[in-house]
């Protein structure tokens, strides 16, 4: 497995496989667009989405959790996909095992009541200044802050002889803010196209890949 480690204003950020960020200074895991609860809701609807998909997106926040033992995970917005569902159930088990705080920036897929998220000792917010960091879901700019965010699912789109195209979900940064991947395992992806300045770093079989 193959991270990238930025350093942006003296802060060191880890990206990871799963699509995670690892503040190491502050000993935060950041996390994006998990959409809980999307699987099981479109399953409602008749769309065929395998069952094991929902333990998925599980399984891979115990699996980060336990890799970088964070202090604290802060979700950058659409952490539940919409009303509550049967997921929220293993949700609260896995926030009452993980044992750290945890920080919600509300996302337009967070409609949850903020007392379910407050029972569970989340703190939920609209927004937040860290240090030299605006964290927020939707991607800003601020004046003398550097912007955290999700809500796009970046994807970057590689293309090979003939028609051949690879599409693969990334971490993009441009001048003044770094854009997280979706976590979620059933999300979907938007291209952005990479101006001059920018940096793309794409996620492909296990690595963090700059292109």
């Amino acid at each position: 497995m193959t991270t990238q480690l930025l350093n942006i204003l003296q802060q060191q950020l880890e990206l990871h496989p799963s699509g995670v960020m690892f503040w190491h200074n502050e000993e935060v895991l950041l996390i994006s667009d998990v959409h809980l609860g999307k699987v099981s809701h479109f399953r409602k609807y008749g769309a065929a989405v395998p069952q094991q998909a929902i333990h998925q997106n599980f399984e891979m926040l115990q699996q980060t959790l336990l890799h970088f033992q964070p202090k604290t995970i802060c979700f950058l917005g659409d952490l539940f996909h919409s009303s509550l569902n049967r997921e929220w159930l293993l949700f609260e088990q896995w926030v009452k095992n993980a044992g750290v705080k945890m920080i919600l920036i509300a996302g337009n897929h967070d409609i949850i009541s903020p007392l379910k998220y407050e029972a569970l000792g989340i703190n939920l917010r609209k927004e937040l200044v860290w240090g030299p960091f605006l964290l927020t879901h939707y991607p800003e700019e601020r004046e003398g802050l550097f912007n955290l965010s999700g809500h796009i699912h970046p994807a970057v789109k590689l293309k090979g002889h003939g028609r051949q195209s690879l599409r693969l979900p990334c971490f993009f940064r441009s001048r003044h803010q770094l854009i997280l991947p979706a976590f979620g395992t059933f999300t979907g992806s938007h291209i952005l196209t990479k101006n001059k300045e920018d940096e793309v770093y794409a996620i492909a079989d296990a690595e963090v890949i700059k292109i």
